[in-house]
């Protein structure tokens, strides 16, 4: 069928996009060791990886529910590659950082793809199929961390390239440029011609505006900041991390390591989206102070996890054993993926005609986590590398408060239209 073939490209395509957009992190030593980089100055690299999802997340969500995923996807596929393939030959830092930012922007592709699967899935199936594509697009960055610093090890000498991190940003672009053309070529918009107008319509800078400024957009976009805008900020240190926090020297360890938090952010995701479809669908009370509101209180539970695990990760840091911060790091990846599936299982039911440019709003404003965490777990005033991740948990908590207001039955039931500026109801009304 149609849809499952859709669900396949969206989450091949989001797939590498994550891969290539945190291509960097595996050779974050060999790169520092030619342009003569600080720690601090990785963890800019890092922070820079986002620098520019956010503003381009909202502007692909608003222009797939206007022009339609296959294009705006494949236009992004092919000048990421191009990039890519460019910085594999830079030789001042200058030139590299700006062809890095450019080649970041793959990670606008989620909102695109989130856009895409909704126009094919039933509202039912939205959790899941979001889960799906969304969880085993994001395992990319696992995929990485493994194959990356394997294929091209430190002993690289291959075609066109002897140094291995130049290789795969070319390879990595050669590939990306491939997957746009097949995008084009197999990618249709929506399901039918009536859903593909119904979309459409609600493009106008005031249909855009007045989802943006809903508290239901808003208070998901905030959540999106501390477990998505977390995931990001670790896919971009945690190898840097086992490496000079541990004194685990061999790359391709540091980088396993890594790995291991993607895989669980990545591959568990599904669940969140599973379970805020089960507890919508059975009408099942899981957290009695939001009584009714099923999804949400999914969702709460999950930030909350979020929160308590972050601050384990500190602790297992302090321990000095390298294997305990893993398996804390591992944690951390599994409350990601539980909320992030919880998140993006309320948005399309939320907002049915307009899941793109909701999805840009949460999706880019949801990066800003990746943008500023990285600086926190660098920052040189901490008194160690461990200390970062409790002071970014301290800083979850009023997030966290703000959702149990707007998840408050009263609240929840018109958090789709009770906002800020404009009254006008889009028509929209909640199922779940």
């Amino acid at each position: 069928m149609t849809k499952y073939r859709t669900l396949l490209l969206a989450t091949v395509g989001f797939n590498f996009s994550f891969l290539i957009w945190f291509s960097f992190a595996p050779f974050t030593g060999p790169m520092a060791d030619e342009f003569g980089l600080s720690l601090a100055e990785i963890g800019i690299l890092a922070s820079a990886a986002i620098w520019l999802a956010p503003f381009g997340r909202i502007a692909t969500g608003w222009l797939s529910d206007k022009f339609g995923a296959p294009s705006v996807f494949a236009i992004v596929l092919g000048y990421v590659g191009v990039f890519s393939m460019a910085s594999a030959f830079a030789q001042s830092y200058a030139v590299f950082f700006v062809e890095r930012l450019v080649v970041a922007t793959a990670g606008i592709t989620f909102v695109i793809g989130i856009q895409h699967v909704s126009e094919w899935f039933e509202e039912d199936e939205l959790g899941t199929a979001e889960g799906i594509y969304a969880g085993v697009g994001n395992a990319g960055a696992a995929g990485g961390a493994l194959i990356l610093p394997r294929v091209f090890g430190p002993e690289w000498n291959g075609p066109l390239f002897s140094t291995n991190w130049r290789a795969a940003f070319f390879y990595t672009g050669v590939v990306s440029v491939v997957l746009a053309l097949a995008y084009y070529t197999l990618g249709e918009a929506a399901k039918s011609e009536e859903k593909r107008r119904a979309t459409a319509e609600n493009t106008s800078f005031e249909g855009w505006f007045f989802t943006a400024t809903r508290y239901g957009t808003i208070v998901l976009a905030l959540a999106y900041v501390m477990t998505f805008g977390l995931e990001l900020s670790m896919n971009g240190w945690l190898a840097t991390y086992y490496r000079e926090g541990f004194d685990t020297n061999n790359l391709v360890l540091a980088s396993t390591f890594a790995a291991t938090f993607s895989i669980a952010a990545g591959l568990l995701r599904p669940i969140g989206g599973y379970v805020s479809d089960v507890l919508a669908r059975r009408e099942r009370d899981i957290l009695p102070v939001f009584t009714g509101r099923y999804r949400e209180q999914w969702t709460f539970v999950s930030l909350c996890f979020v929160v308590v695990a972050m601050l384990g990760m500190t602790v297992a840091g302090l321990s000095g054993e390298v294997l305990v911060a893993v398996g804390a790091g591992f944690l951390v990846g599994m409350g990601c993926a539980f909320a992030e599936g919880a998140i993006f299982a309320q948005v399309p039911a939320m907002f049915p005609n307009s899941s793109g440019s909701v999805a840009g709003v949460v999706g880019g404003i949801g990066t800003v986590g990746g943008i500023v965490y990285p600086l926190v777990y660098s920052a040189p005033f901490l008194p160690n590398l461990h200390t970062g991740y409790a002071v970014v948990a301290v800083s979850m908590i009023p997030i966290v408060l703000l959702t149990s207001w707007v998840f408050r039955p009263k609240v929840a039931r018109v958090a789709n239209e009770a906002g800020f500026g404009s009254t006008r109801s889009e028509g929209v009304t909640r199922s779940d």
